[in-house]
């Protein structure tokens, strides 16, 4: 009697579970599977097949993920986007494949936020290109600014930033915030792939054009019965050459050999860790307990515009790993109240609080939360604790407990005669100080036209950090229909006179619309 081949495979499915061994011929299987099949009972064949099909199934919990030391490989090995290999695409990974020094600087700055970057995509399941995306945005400079004013790693404009919960103010700026930046930027690009229907390109275009923009070119071929696909769109020359920008970094790092160009590794370790301080806290103080100095402390937490975090949060930094834990215990250790420098200060005749907080460089806000105050009201002979700033301290107000930490920010009074062509810009770069504090010393206003050989004084700090030096950033400004001298100076905090000198306009009357400007804009003020 011929077994159908139905009963052969089940006979093989039998031997499934034994030592395999190797066959010289079709012949031999079929007769061991007819071996096999006799006597069984159609339940022993269901039961071997259910037998054979567990042994053989493999727990997709129980695979190996594959472990990386260096997060770009984390990334390359997740690369899913496809990268037609077309002009735009060329053009651009040809640039960058010219220029590796670029790429050592981008591993160097993207060290402490890659890995939380990548951590963050990985949640959201979204494709791991969008972890490039800061390369093109602000070749991960965390003080980053444009000539738009979109400003961080992920290039947040002002409104952008509104609407996505990123607070703006005197005291900070969560634009820059590498962690509250980063969540939001993915936030908007969720929304942004939800609404242009799920193309991820698209979505990553709207990212720079804005959703509107995109949607008018998608709706302009739809009525023309056009693809709608990025590379189908009339878009921006700008937005045209954005997506291509990324697409030819993941192709470089998708295939580096073919292109000689070397990604310098980062750790694929969690690096730094957000710590709750709960109060305001004075930011050299903070980097003293974390053993850091002020600058490495800023590039943490660029999200700060002064000297310590806002009294009204967020009430948290971005610390390393290995430092947290010490910071903490310090921190638990420390009073509240003795987490600012502060003075003793005699309400006068003619005080207010926006009146005694411009006189210390301080926010109303800063006061009335240090000294517990319902409202802004106070009066003569009143005292307040005010808290200090980097600028000359009065010690002797001090309390025996704060003392030694004032004296660690006491400056020099120095004198400064004015030279030809001498700005309050090019002073305050010079001495380190901000363009505000000079002005404060020497009564004058920030755009005042200063006179040669005139005395300025100056406050220096021999010991202070150099944390203000890594936030200014030369932008060019393209003049636009309408602009002048005064409204651009305005704009980015500058003065006029400092616009004239860096761009030699002396004697020229009126701005070109295409005119091109270069700027000098500290970004923690513009």
């Amino acid at each position: 009697m011929n077994k159908s081949p139905l009963l052969v495979a089940l006979a093989l499915a039998l031997s499934g579970c034994q030592t395999v061994t190797t066959l010289d011929s079709d012949s031999q299987v079929a007769t061991q599977a007819n071996q096999q099949l006799e006597g069984a009972s159609p339940n022993d064949i269901n039961n071997a097949l259910m037998v054979n099909a567990q042994y053989q199934q493999v727990d997709p919990d129980e695979q190996e993920a594959p472990v990386f030391d260096d997060v770009w490989e984390r990334i390359r090995y997740q690369l899913s986007i496809e990268i037609p290999q077309n002009r735009p695409v060329v053009t651009e990974r040809n640039y960058y494949a010219r220029h590796q020094a670029y790429l050592d600087r981008i591993s160097k700055r993207a060290e402490p936020y890659l890995h939380f970057i990548v951590e963050e995509v990985e949640k959201r399941e979204m494709p791991i290109e969008i972890a490039l995306l800061p390369i093109v945005e602000s070749a991960f400079d965390p003080f980053g600014y444009s000539n738009r004013s979109a400003s961080g790693i992920w290039q947040f404009m002002p409104a952008t930033g509104e609407r996505f919960d990123l607070k703006q103010n005197w005291w900070y700026d969560g634009r820059r915030d590498i962690v509250q930046s980063t969540r939001a930027a993915l936030d908007y690009l969720s929304y942004l792939h939800k609404t242009l229907e799920g193309d991820w390109l698209n979505a990553i275009a709207a990212y720079n054009s804005g959703e509107g923009r995109l949607m008018r070119a998608i709706k302009k071929n739809r009525k023309k019965h056009l693809p709608t696909d990025f590379w189908s769109l009339d878009l921006p020359s700008e937005t045209t050459a954005y997506v291509p920008k990324l697409l030819a970094l993941a192709d470089l790092l998708k295939r580096s050999d073919d292109f000689n160009v070397t990604w310098q590794p980062v750790i694929n370790a969690q690096v730094v860790e957000v710590v709750d301080v709960g109060s305001q806290i004075d930011l050299a103080l903070a980097a003293d307990m974390a053993d850091m100095t002020l600058t490495e402390l800023y590039r943490l937490n660029p999200g700060f515009n002064r000297w310590a975090t806002d009294p009204n949060g967020p009430h948290s930094l971005l610390l390393p790993v290995d430092k947290a834990e010490e910071f903490s215990q310090k921190l638990a250790n420390t009073d509240v109240k003795n987490r600012l420098r502060w003075q003793r200060y005699i309400v006068v005749r003619g005080d207010s609080l926006s009146v005694i907080a411009k006189k210390f460089t301080t926010s109303s806000s800063a006061i009335r939360s240090l000294n517990k105050l319902k409202s802004n009201t106070i009066k003569v002979g009143q005292e307040l604790l005010v808290p200090l700033t980097d600028g000359a301290i009065n010690s002797e107000h001090l309390p025996k407990q704060m003392r030694l930490a004032a004296n660690k920010a006491t400056r020099t009074k120095l004198s400064h005669t004015v030279k030809s062509g001498d700005t309050l810009w090019d002073i305050s770069r010079e001495y380190d100080v901000t363009m505000d504090e000079l002005a404060k010393w020497n009564k004058l206003k920030k755009n005042s036209v200063l006179r040669l050989n005139q005395k300025l004084t100056v406050y220096k700090s021999a010991n202070k950090p150099q944390a203000t030096a890594s936030t200014n950033r030369t932008i060019t400004y393209k003049v636009r229909r309408g602009d002048s001298l005064a409204r651009i100076a305005s704009k980015f905090n500058l003065s006029v006179n400092e616009i004239i000198k860096w761009n030699n306009l002396a004697g020229q009357k009126y701005l070109q619309p295409g005119q091109k400007l270069k700027l000098k804009v500290d970004v923690r003020s513009s």
